[in-house]
């Protein structure tokens, strides 16, 4: 290789301009890449590693031209790894200054509310591009968030951004939360968050879903979630099938139909809203709610209205089912 450096510099010196010409024409022509192209340069590759890469891809023509070029602009910086695109007809000289001077492509990840801590670990494994294990991640640990990653990012590290987010979110929530709650610790709003979020996925319902666990925790009422009967069903998974009559009566921590108060822990991971309607939920007397079979729910303050939005909503059940 150091011979044909040497020999492409004497070529030059000596041919003088239509060498330079040539030298010029390989530096600026259009490359032969037909469209946008990502290239994932990696860590410790050398320069003939990077230039069959890229010859492979069909990004480059000669890949001793680019390995000479490489060494004739080596003032301009090394190569870097990661992952960067490279434009349709990409010439030498953009190619060079792509693995220089581009940022890497950014990839993203989303974690969606509401999923357990084992989902969210899954999502994470799954992940194409970044590399390694998930460490152990404790059930709402995690921020539900969309993040940004570059090729070869652990996934540690988006694991270990996720849970500072949920730190930072609910501590400036925590801060500004509404006075006199029954809410004694940031722990205590991020388990009835989890609830609250998995009770409704409507954004605008959360500050009311919130209320009425609220104002039942302040009555002392057992909050009768679900979601928490389910969560204990699964042994902290997603349960597969309806609640039974027995999922409801087991004798578990997190069975709040026997239980009053909180469960021990969340069930889910909540977001920023599911949070913010927790620590500031609507003023209302309200104290149930059932599916209205739209999406939503209906909410009453009396027994006897639940019970008629009850029997609504086992009439729609019922007429589903005959379909």
């Amino acid at each position: 290789m150091r011979k044909f450096l040497l020999g492409l510099l004497v070529v030059l010196l000596l041919a003088g301009g239509g060498a330079a010409w040539y030298a010029k024409q390989a530096w600026t022509s259009p490359g032969p890449l037909a469209a946008e192209t990502p290239i994932v340069v990696p860590r410790g590759g050398s320069t003939a590693g990077i230039a069959g890469l890229l010859a492979e891809r069909g990004a480059i023509r000669d890949s001793r031209l680019f390995m000479a070029a490489v060494w004739l602009t080596r003032g301009e910086g090394p190569l870097r790894a990661g992952e960067f695109l490279l434009p349709a007809r990409a010439s030498l000289e953009t190619v060079l200054d792509v693995l220089r001077n581009a940022r890497p492509v950014q990839r993203r990840i989303t974690l969606p509310e509401g999923l357990t801590a084992r989902q969210m670990v899954a999502i994470l494994q799954q992940a194409e591009g970044l590399t390694g294990d998930v460490p152990a991640v404790a059930e709402g640990e995690l921020l539900p968030e969309t993040y940004n990653f570059s090729y070869g990012d652990t996934r540690a590290a988006v694991a270990q951004r996720a849970a500072a987010a949920m730190k930072s979110a609910l501590e400036q929530l925590w801060a500004d939360r509404a006075q006199n709650l029954p809410i004694d610790s940031p722990r205590e709003a991020l388990i009835l968050a989890s609830i609250v979020e998995r009770e409704t996925g409507q954004k605008e319902e959360r500050p009311r879903v919130a209320a009425v666990f609220i104002n039942r925790l302040r009555r002392g009422m057992p909050l009768q979630s679900d979601p928490t009967v389910a969560y204990a069903a699964a042994d902290g998974g997603v349960l597969e099938r309806p609640l039974s009559r027995a999922d409801l009566e087991r004798d578990h921590p997190f069975n709040t139909y026997r239980n009053r108060g909180l469960p021990p822990g969340p069930i889910a991971s909540p977001g920023t809203e599911a949070l913010r309607a927790v620590l500031k939920p609507l003023e209302t007397d309200e104290l149930y709610f059932v599916a209205d079979g739209s999406g939503g729910h209906a909410f009453a303050r009396t027994l006897v209205e639940h019970n008629r939005n009850v029997a609504r909503w086992r009439a729609i059940e019922r007429q589903r089912g005959a379909r």
